[in-house]
């Protein structure tokens, strides 16, 4: 292929009634590679022929581009396929939504996959990519891709899950700052309260360290007040006594300050998060799918799955919705090379971060941790690889109980493997008897 075949043209000096001559009423395809701030398209013809391609500045060109696809789709029948990747070309999608030109989604592993097949080179490029997703349309390989904004109530879900999300990561970095603060300064605290209590962080934000506590003669009343009935009054007690018997490293002022502010920042966090869980489960009130979710993993979690991965009616199966997830198990070997299974992680790490927690919260159930210690008594492998193995089990019963309203029954999931293991030990047992008679 010519060197020269990929350099491109700008969309502003592309003259189509020079490029349709002859071609009058021959159906074509064009592929859009999205960049952050070009588009590349190739235009393929029925024939197999190619254009080279056309540079679009994004998003200031973008008005001319779809008036030149409308200009081409005028009397000949028009494919648009985009690759799907990130949200740079949303703004290009709309337009093309609001002219009614229907789009087509060709996936990024088949695009990177076909590349050397394309031309015989595994290069890949902007213009080559264009040409790529327009041949894979033109061949199949592409599905439709109708753009739909969100509604008043999936943006409102959509945002509450954004600051939970973002004020935990806040308040877990927060909370690594002043660990170690009071690891020196008060390390009697750590062992009475967790960090994540908040009548330690009010604490510490009043106080700052142990000895300004000890000052406090109402310092009794004030922890009572703040923790209510979730502190024992014996455990109060003890940590006025630690406090005033302290060996933790004396701060200053400013190690206090700091202590102080960073307890402050914590407390914010938390309770930004609080208040987005508290506005997410009011979304969810009479949502079935989340309902229904909520009860197996929690409705937060249940608003994050809906919003990364998307609402589970629309895939067609169990199977599906988990490989959406990037749970699916993928092999790579060659010759004499077997590789293990891993999952594809091909979804969104944020469905799989939280369903991972809860997992860990599955795995603390009775029905499951016998699940837990049989398999992981059996079996060589790790105990992440076990829980990753719950999350598969849980995104399956989270398909069947959020479409087809299936009640979460855990000895289905993971009965099984403690039967087997029952039916070993009878097996054993019997064994043992039948020597014992022969003897």
């Amino acid at each position: 292929m010519s060197r020269k075949a990929y350099r491109a043209t700008s969309v502003n000096d592309v003259k189509w009634e020079q490029f349709a001559r002859g071609k009058e009423g021959m159906g074509a395809c064009l592929g859009i590679d999205i960049g952050k701030f070009d588009l590349f398209v190739v235009c393929r013809w029925t024939d197999g022929q190619f254009e080279r391609p056309w540079r679009v500045k994004n998003p200031w060109e973008i008005p001319r581009l779809v008036a030149l696809v409308e200009q081409i789709k005028a009397g000949r029948e028009l494919m648009v396929a985009l690759e799907s990747s990130g949200t740079y070309g949303d703004a290009l999608r709309q337009a093309l939504a609001d002219k009614r030109i229907e789009v087509q989604r060709v996936g990024g592993k088949a695009a990177h996959d076909y590349a050397e097949v394309f031309d015989g080179v595994p290069s890949q490029h902007d213009g080559k990519d264009a040409a790529v997703i327009a041949d894979l349309a033109a061949l199949g390989k592409a599905k439709p891709w109708v753009y739909q904004g969100a509604c008043g109530w999936e943006e409102e879900l959509t945002y509450w899950v954004e600051q939970m999300v973002v004020q935990r990561q806040v308040f877990t970095f927060w909370q690594g700052r002043l660990e170690g603060l009071v690891a020196r300064h008060w390390p009697e605290a750590l062992q009475v309260l967790k960090l994540s209590s908040g009548t330690l962080l009010r604490s510490l934000k009043r106080y700052g360290t142990p000895q300004e506590l000890a000052l406090d003669a109402d310092a009794a009343k004030q922890l009572t007040c703040w923790s209510g009935a979730l502190l024992s009054q014996a455990k109060v007690e003890k940590f006025l006594a630690d406090a005033r018997s302290s060996v933790g490293v004396r701060a200053g002022q400013w190690q206090r300050c700091q202590i102080q502010e960073y307890a402050e920042k914590a407390l914010e966090a938390r309770r930004q998060s609080n208040r987005a869980e508290r506005e997410l489960r009011r979304l969810a009130e009479g949502h079935a799918v989340l309902q229904a979710q909520g009860k197996v993993v929690g409705v937060p979690t249940a608003c994050v799955l809906w919003v990364n991965t998307g609402d589970p009616r629309q895939f067609d199966s169990a199977g599906a919705y988990r490989k959406a997830m990037g749970l699916n198990l993928v092999e790579r070997s060659s010759g004499c090379y077997q590789g293990e299974l891993r999952i594809s992680k091909r979804g969104s790490a944020r469905t799989r971060q939280w369903l991972y927690f809860a997992a860990l919260r599955q795995v603390q159930k009775s029905e499951v941790r016998a699940w837990y210690e049989a398999k992981k008594s059996s079996d060589e492998g790790d105990a992440i690889r076990l829980v990753v193995a719950v999350m598969r089990k849980l995104a399956v019963a989270l398909y069947h109980v959020g479409v087809r309203n299936e009640a979460f029954e855990p000895r289905r999931l993971f009965g099984r493997i403690r039967n087997r293991r029952r039916r070993s030990a009878v097996g054993a047992n019997a064994g043992k008897e039948e020597k014992k008679t022969k003897g």
